[in-house]
């Protein structure tokens, strides 16, 4: 098999640390080097651009976009045992990598890296929806960030990329299709994983638009889309009655029948409709 880089192999450096995947952290690592540099890969060109990681665990994706030519990489990792693994591919790669021992979801970014920023990740899938959801609906736009490149559950994954009318469509299609290019660009088996998921994976690809496709309020696109399909089974009159007691009118006024559900709605309209209740 090729090296990528003159360290271990990711057998030996999770022998060497005894970093046996915890359960409580989401954890799953993926040990084909190959592989990882592959999934750097789809995150396009990165010798001029800083990136993103979270979840590094013991940075078989660290090395990958260190070796793909990544301009400085920040990895953050909750679990202290992955430290000095990264801390020697942090030697390996002098200036170029920061790893933190810390929580993604309260460390700021932008306090340590450069744009242009990408984000790629092998994400922890207890955090990793949160997280995308995040990086969709901050208050303005463009975003800190041009590209993610993240892993998920396949089902997850095929959320992201779903369309009305099928089941998979619902809040995480809406909001990364409101402001983002999403495609699925890889898929993986449970093998490729230690230990192997009960799921396939996949890695969706989204890049950041210059504008949002419709204009929105995103606290409020959020609020609308959750309550919609957080009762998917129900008319939208009775599914977003929590956010207006007006919602009949406001539904009638941008032209979408309270007597629809919410999987039949497009993203245009959903976004109408947050205007609607903004101007409320």
């Amino acid at each position: 098999m090729p090296v990528i880089d003159n360290l271990p192999p990711l057998r030996e450096v999770i022998a060497t640390h005894e970093l046996a995947a915890k359960k409580s952290l989401g954890q799953n690592f993926l040990l084909d080097l190959n592989l990882t540099a592959k999934i750097a890969r789809l995150a396009g060109d990165l010798t001029g651009a800083d990136v993103l990681e979270i979840g590094p665990g013991p940075g078989g994706l660290t090395r990958g976009l260190l070796a793909e030519g990544a301009r400085r990489v920040l990895a953050i990792e909750k679990d202290p045992r992955c430290m000095p693994a990264l801390a020697e591919i942090a030697a390996a790669y002098p200036g170029r990598l920061q790893a933190i021992n810390g929580d993604a979801l309260t460390v700021n970014p932008l306090e340590h890296l450069t744009q242009p920023i990408k984000i790629t990740a092998n994400l922890p899938y207890n955090v990793g929806t949160e997280l995308l959801v995040r990086w969709l609906t901050p208050p303005e736009w463009p975003p800190f960030w041009d590209s993610l490149t993240l892993m998920f559950q396949r089902e997850v994954a095929q959320r992201i990329v779903a369309t009305p009318g099928s089941k998979a469509y619902g809040r995480l299609a809406l909001l990364a299709q409101w402001r983002t290019d999403a495609r699925i660009v890889l898929e993986l088996p449970p093998e490729a994983f230690s230990p192997p998921p009960k799921v396939n994976s996949a890695v969706v690809h989204l890049t950041a638009l210059p504008a949002p496709r419709y204009p929105a309020d995103p606290a409020t696109l959020n609020k609308v889309v959750a309550a919609a399909f957080n009762q998917r089974r129900k008319m939208l009159r009775s599914a977003l009655k929590s956010v207006s007691p007006d919602i009949e009118d406001h539904l009638n006024a941008v032209g979408i029948k309270p007597t629809e559900r919410a999987e039949q709605v497009g993203l245009e309209a959903f976004c109408a409709l947050a205007r609607s209740l903004d101007a409320s």
